[in-house]
């Protein structure tokens, strides 16, 4: 006879009665994380939408612990340590891409019955996805406006603008390492989103003509482009999933939808790294 639903963990020294002491609800703050749920409908599939984004945001958390852990380490010349945390960021964008499968679970009949009740809230508002993107080098000004409301977050962007990007970082790094980039890109304002620039393309270009001498920044090189490589897709399916539930409505937001959504697919956070592969 089976003895399974009579096992008494505390047998083995499990600790059962957590009176004044520290449980897993506790460290992880539960009550707060599964009490923000808070449907505005009776709509089945609303929990569905709520959940998909809340955990998006908090995966984004953790990107932006990671990005800017790697950039410090890539300032200080601490390469190993970066690529391992450039690897986690690119598993992070993994789960971000698995979540759209999830929603497009939901049919846009199911998406009808509390549309309405976002009012004008959007995706595109998030402004940890923002954080992620001028981390990362896309430094659009016209994009903090969602937040000026705030003054905090509002304080979080301008500071992270002022820091260089991730991209930035890596140049600084590749010019410390004998690889020629160009004075106007290293002493460029930070500010400003980074454009392709024809020098620099040929300074990855040695870098990806001989690997072997160049080993660490080849390493950095491809980690990078294999973050984008995630990154684009997360985009990619952002897009397919809109229009599979929305159609070419537009945005909740008052975007074109899919059209907005669409162009963001043009955006490249590493243009050098892309076209380099053309040059070899």
């Amino acid at each position: 006879m089976s003895q399974g639903t009579d096992y008494d963990p505390s047998q083995e020294g499990a600790t059962m009665n957590f009176d004044g002491r520290m449980s897993y609800g506790d460290y992880l703050s539960l009550g707060d994380v599964l009490g923000a749920q808070r449907p505005r409908t009776d709509a089945h599939d609303e929990m569905l939408f709520i959940i998909q984004h809340q955990t998006s945001e908090l995966w984004m958390k953790l990107a932006i612990h990671e990005i800017t852990a790697a950039r410090t380490h890539i300032s200080r010349d601490e390469l190993q340590p970066a690529m391992k945390t450039l690897a986690r960021v690119s598993r992070i964008f993994e789960q971000l891409n698995s979540a759209w499968d999830v929603l497009r679970t939901m049919t846009p009949a199911d998406y009808t019955h509390f549309r309405r009740k976002l009012g004008q809230s959007s995706g595109f508002q998030s402004y940890q996805y923002r954080l992620i993107e001028y981390a990362l080098g896309n430094r659009n000004h016209a994009m903090m406006r969602p937040h000026a409301h705030v003054p905090d977050v509002l304080a979080m962007l301008e500071t992270e603008l002022d820091r260089p990007s991730l991209y930035d970082e890596v140049l600084r790094l590749a010019r410390r390492r004998g690889i020629a980039m160009p004075d106007a890109v290293i002493a460029r304002d930070v500010r400003a989103t980074h454009v392709l620039d024809e020098g620099v393309i040929a300074g990855w270009k040695r870098v990806y003509e001989a690997p072997d001498q160049h080993w660490a920044l080849y390493e950095v090189a491809e980690k990078l482009v294999d973050l984008e490589d995630y990154f684009r897709r997360w985009r990619f399916n952002h897009v397919t999933t809109v229009e599979r539930v929305i159609g070419l409505k537009r945005g909740t937001g008052g975007t074109g939808g899919t059209s907005y959504l669409k162009r963001m697919l043009d955006v490249e956070l590493f243009p050098e790294l892309w076209r380099v592969r053309t040059e070899l």
